[in-house]
This record gives structure tokens, C-alpha cells and sequence, in this order.
């Protein structure tokens, strides 16, 4: 049940001044993406600012993306909640919104144990007919998938995939030996893709790939076609730039990158504020040296 592979981006959510989807940046942002060959848009994530959306707003925001895409890739919406009836809820609503797949974070705050992740996720999983990806990130949510754990996931049909954002390419080498081709391994972080792709990875689920969606998505055409050079030389080359993408916490980065560069993603919903002063210019040079600014 591979849903893509390459590059996925982690869209943004665009807001207008007063805290409203700006829709028609939303409609320009997936253009970009889509004419630079990104091959899947994940829309409602961590950085697409889900966490402040009303369930209402997910939802409608999510049947947007679906409409303006038109099938060109899949569409995957983030549905994950600390609450499995509202994160089932969120994924039925999903799939009637037309989203090809759905993205689980891990239960936070309250978290869980390994049998409870388990069970909450095949809770999901009978509820939809699409597939989900798991999404490990537990810098975020205090809750690590371990690899056995991701093994039990993995036996479970529609469980498709994993986004692998716990920082430790060890963890991402166990997990794809014991899940084999049962699970495609995404990396969740833009600093590690091609060390995901060589262990056997199908991908990456991308913050950077908002602002360079064509580099990104080449990483991976490159890898898949071969030149390892070629996927080296673009991981290495933007290092200084993902370095600056996240010298705050994500997304405030990568929505002042996108208002530097001329789409108008916005400002943020609180508890985000805009960058400090020092952050921004830091991100600004890192910016400049790979081009995407003068």
C-alpha cells in the first residue's frame, strides 16, 4: 500500500492578518509545489499549524487541498489526536473530504503504553478505508514508536507507512530491518533523508521542501536513479539552509522564509510569535547562500 514515494511536503497553513485561512495563498503554495515536482502534499500537520485549527477548520482546509490538487498527487491529511474517538473521527471526516491517506501522530500528553499505541492504532485503521502513516516524533509528543513496537504496527493492513522523526538513524536502521517492505520508512527530518533512502527508505516528509521543492524532490529522483553523488551533493548542499529552517521552532522558520520570498504565507496562531530579530537573519543569510534570496 506504498502512497508515495520521493518527496511529500509538510505544507503550511497560510493566514490572512486576522487569524483566517488565506486560502488563495494555500491554492498558489500547492502550484509551487506541484509544478516543482513535489509527489505528495501532507496538509494539516505540525506545520501546517493543526494543533490551532478548529476540527471544522481541519476539515475544510483538507477538502480544499483535495480540489486544488485534482488527483495531480496523493493528498494526505493529518488526522492524529491524544484522543483515539477524536482522532477516528477526524480520519472518517477525512476520508469523506476525499484525502488519499491519513497521518497519526502518537498520543501526547496523556501518551500511552506500547499496548495502548497499538490498540489505538488499530482502532483507526478498522474505521477508514484508506491508508494510514504512523508519525514518530517524540521530541513533540514525549512518546517514542519503538522498533518492535512499529514491527506489531506494521502487521496491521492499512498502517502503510511511518514518518521516522525521532532524530536516531539507529532507531531507522532497526525499524527497517524488522518491518522490511511491510512498512515504508518516510524521513521525518530534512537533515537525514538520504541516510533514510539507503536503509531502504521510500522518502522524505519534508518541512524544507516548502521553500525548495524542486531540490528535494531531485534528492530523491537522484537516489532512486542511482547517482549517489548527485543525492549527496543536494543533502550536503542544504544543510545551512535547514539549519536556519529550524532555528526556532517549526513552522515559524519556514513561514517567514516563504513571506521572504514573496507568497504571503502569513503570520502564525499563538501560542507561535514571529521570529526574533537575530533568528530571522540568521535564517536570511543561510537563505541568501543557497540562492533563494539576493
Amino acid at each position: 500500500m506504498e502512497i508515495f514515494k520521493g518527496s511529500g511536503v509538510a505544507i503550511v497553513t497560510p493566514f490572512h492578518p486576522n487569524g483566517a485561512v488565506h486560502y488563495d495563498s494555500l491554492s498558489k503554495l500547492i502550484e509551487f509545489q506541484l509544478t516543482n515536482g513535489t509527489d505528495a502534499i501532507i496538509i494539516c500537520g505540525t506545520t501546517g499549524e493543526a494543533s490551532t485549527l478548529t476540527d471544522d477548520e481541519q476539515i475544510e482546509v483538507i477538502r480544499f487541498t483535495v480540489d486544488a490538487v485534482r488527483k495531480r498527487a496523493p493528498v494526505i491529511a493529518g488526522a492524529g489526536s491524544n484522543y483515539t474517538e477524536h482522532g477516528i473521527a477526524l480520519c472518517k471526516r477525512s476520508q469523506a473530504a476525499g484525502a488519499d491517506a491519513c497521518m497519526l501522530v502518537t498520543p501526547y500528553y496523556n501518551k500511552t503504553t506500547p499496548k495502548g499505541l497499538v490498540e489505538h492504532y488499530q482502532k483507526h485503521a478498522a474505521a477508514v478505508d484508506i491508508p494510514i502513516i504512523i508519525y514518530n516524533v517524540p521530541s513533540r509528543t514525549g512518546l517514542n514508536i519503538t522498533p518492535k513496537t512499529a514491527q506489531s504496527l506494521s502487521r496491521i493492513d492499512t498502517i502503510a507507512g511511518i514518518k521516522e522523526a525521532s532524530g536516531s538513524i539507529v532507531q531507522v536502521a532497526e525499524i527497517a530491518e524488522l518491518c522490511g517492505d511491510r512498512l515504508a520508512l518516510y524521513a521525518g527530518n530534512d537533515d537525514y533523508i538520504l541516510p533514510v533512502l539507503s536503509l531502504g527508505g521510500k522518502g522524505v516528509i519534508s518541512v524544507a521542501a516548502n521553500v525548495i521543492p524542486r531540490q528535494v524532490h531531485d534528492l530523491c529522483a537522484r537516489f532512486f536513479a542511482n547517482d549517489l553523488p548527485g543525492a549527496l551533493h543536494l543533502q550536503l548542499g542544504m544543510l545551512e539552509l535547514v539549519r536556519g529552517l529550524f532555528c526556532e521552532v517549526n513552522p515559524i522558520p519556514v513561514k517567514a522564509a516563504l513571506n521572504m520570498m514573496g507568497y504571503d504565507a502569513g503570520g502564525y496562531r499563538a501560542p507561535l510569535t514571529a521570529m526574533e530579530p537575530e533568528n530571522e537573519a540568521k535564517l536570511r543569510q543561510a537563505m541568501c547562500a543557497y540562492g533563494l534570496l539576493n
